[in-house]
């Protein structure tokens, strides 16, 4: 049973020591090699704002910083940038994206419909996908010359300008984009000026291979849980953003791997892993979290990671990530905001409920770390937040 406030309490522990919130992983001899672990044990980095994605990882790794991320990227290719959780962009590690591909293209994707005038017929898709896996063979392309590529290669009507983006209009295909990637056929390759590039895994990862379907799709549900646990299906459905009957029918073909086990968590059925350690809470834990980090985004139930005044001022429409955020033994308890300038950081920090000293001198150490993790100098503020998401 996991009702009373103890208990919570320890379930909290033993997520925030899964993500590296408790202690930090030790780096070694190899920064890449304990960053590559952390990125696995949060199921992936959201990057969509590389540099969130850079602090998120660096947090976690002792003395890491956003170079070492970008190393582990670009020169060690041990981190793939890549389509993850909900579509949306992250870094995943060279097994995670193997896994990824494997388990998406057994469970499928469920966005919602487009309007009559962005559709594809099956038989279009089909061809754009096709499309990709043969363009992107061995070279790195911009989007432009994606454009090119993939229209010459299927036909006029991929370059139709429907689709809807940032006050304008993109072709038809590039709807597939997040498709494309949860079927391996596409990844980001490196940066070309201040353009984004594209390549296949298979160009990026040599060797690359997804794992077979139905194992894969497993593993990721155990994976999850070992980073959100324990959980329910409806609750992986929203992280995946798969249909909840979908996520129903894969706890329960999970149900049966002998390492995971059904458990109560005050009076809703879950799943977690066989054997997860109980973890003595720490108490006056406080961490800062980047936008959209991982522990926000897959945490539930939402109403008590987001308790209160955090779920006003810390969600956007009842959506995490969006704020970043400050945590009080695993719960949010702040948001804050930072502004690079030149070589310095400046850092401002609203608490919920003024800080004690000592919570305050714990803030200051997390301002330290997350300047150190940009390679900056830093500047603390504690007062009033002004600015809205994504700020």
């Amino acid at each position: 049973m996991m009702a009373r406030g103890d208990d919570w309490d320890r379930l909290l522990a033993g997520r925030l020591a899964t993500h590296r919130l408790l202690e930090a992983a030790p780096t070694g001899a190899d920064p890449s090699t304990a960053i590559t672990a952390v990125v696995d044990a949060i199921v992936g980095a959201h990057a969509q704002v590389m540099v969130a994605g850079e602090t998120s990882i660096g947090l976690r790794v002792d003395g890491a910083t956003r170079s070492d991320v970008r190393r582990a990227v670009e020169m060690d290719r041990t981190l793939v940038k890549a389509h993850g959780p909900r579509g949306t962009v992250h870094l995943l590690s060279a097994d995670g994206l193997s896994r990824w591909v494997g388990a998406m293209g057994w469970i499928g994707t469920a966005g919602p419909t487009p309007p009559p005038a962005m559709r594809l017929t099956a038989e279009q898709a089909d061809g754009v996908l096709a499309a990709l896996d043969s363009v992107l063979a061995g070279v790195e392309l911009t989007v432009d010359e994606l454009d090119e590529a993939v229209i010459g290669a299927t036909g006029p009507w991929a370059g139709d300008l429907v689709m809807p983006a940032f006050g304008g209009y993109w072709p038809r295909w590039r709807q597939l984009i997040g498709t494309a990637g949860h079927r391996g056929a596409l990844c980001f390759g490196p940066q070309r000026g201040r353009k984004v590039t594209y390549t296949s895994p298979r160009t990026w990862l040599p060797g690359f291979d997804p794992q077979p379907g139905v194992r894969a799709a497993v593993d990721l549900v155990h994976a999850y849980l070992t980073g959100y646990g324990p959980a329910t299906a409806g609750e992986f459905a929203k992280w995946l953003a798969i249909r909840p009957g979908r996520a129903t029918e894969l706890f329960a073909q999970a149900e049966v791997d002998p390492r995971l086990e059904r458990v109560d968590r005050a009076g809703v059925g879950c799943l977690r892993v066989a054997g997860t350690p109980d973890i003595e809470p720490w108490r006056d834990q406080v961490r800062l979290l980047p936008l959209f980090d991982a522990y926000g985004v897959g945490s539930q139930p939402r109403e008590r990671i987001f308790p209160g005044r955090a779920a006003e001022r810390a969600l956007a429409g009842g959506q995490a990530g969006n704020f970043p955020v400050v945590l009080l033994d695993g719960v949010v308890a702040g948001v804050w905001h930072q502004r690079l300038a030149g070589p310095r950081v400046k850092i401002t920090v609203e608490m919920f409920e003024g800080p004690t000293a000592r919570r305050r001198r714990a803030i200051e150490e997390q301002v330290d770390r997350v300047a150190a993790v940009l390679e900056a100098r830093p500047e603390v503020t504690f007062g009033d937040i002004t600015v809205g998401a994504h700020a």
